[in-house]
């Protein structure tokens, strides 16, 4: 029950990585709150845990439209008197028009920097207002391994997640002396509903590229980031951290 008594709020939070973040934080004690976009699917995933014994509850985000991110958590502060924890998981990308430099348009790489970085600026930005009168807390970004091997390809995205890292730094040396930690995950390449459509062939070849041999999978990343929330992690700020079986070294 390592983070027991917490309020965790998540964002994109119900598939993926997000849902493994749900999963790892609610069965570790805490108070859950999914934020997402489809609320029914967020709430069919919050009935299984809180049947088991877990307290996760939904509340709306859009990513789209900058106000929920004011509404979230005005909501989940007006429901648990408190945030401790937001792990801000949302990231997107279009791979399809994400191609290299001189291939992206301009819009495409603007729009998916723009949606990448606001998501976590304005999410961070109304749950501080929160955490610092609390004297603590601890936001969990997630950034890419790509922050350290740049992609040529899906340009636009390897860039955001890049300055999603830097954010984390320059936002965890801004608020140090309020008692906010501010960290990221930068996972590598991770089993999930995205690798599903991949060949056995073309995952052979991904896997011959990570000096472990293999993916990882959405409990790595979600055991990581349960650590950097919780009080274990209390010394610990400003980092960016690699899940990534090794491919940044």
């Amino acid at each position: 029950m390592r983070l027991k008594d917490k309020t965790v709020l998540i964002t994109a939070s119900t598939r993926g990585i997000g849902l493994a973040c749900v999963k790892a934080c609610a069965k570790e004690g805490a108070s859950v709150y999914m934020a997402a976009r489809n609320l029914e699917l967020a709430k069919e995933e919050a009935d299984k845990l809180n049947s088991q014994g877990c307290t996760v509850k939904c509340v709306y985000n859009d990513a789209s439209r900058p106000e929920s991110y004011i509404t979230m958590t005005e909501e989940v502060f007006k429901d648990a008197g408190r945030i401790d924890v937001l792990i801000n998981n949302f990231g997107t990308s279009n791979p399809g028009k994400d191609l290299d430099f001189s291939n992206t348009d301009t819009d495409v790489f603007l729009d998916t920097v723009n949606i990448n970085l606001r998501s976590v600026f304005a999410a961070s930005k109304e749950a501080v207002k929160y955490m610092a009168k609390q004297g603590s807390g601890s936001i969990v970004n997630f950034a890419s391994m790509n922050t350290y091997c740049p992609l040529t390809r899906n340009f636009a995205y390897a860039m955001s997640k890049a300055a999603v890292a830097n954010f984390t730094q320059s936002f965890a040396a801004y608020f140090a002396k309020t008692g906010i930690r501010v960290n990221a995950v930068a996972p590598g390449f991770i089993d999930t509903d995205m690798t599903k459509n991949m060949t056995e062939e073309a995952k052979k070849e991904l896997n011959g590229m990570i000096p472990m041999g293999k993916m990882g999978n959405t409990k790595d990343i979600a055991d990581l980031v349960m650590f950097l929330a919780g009080d274990s992690a209390n010394y610990i700020t400003g980092q960016v951290i690699c899940v990534d079986g090794g491919m940044a070294i």
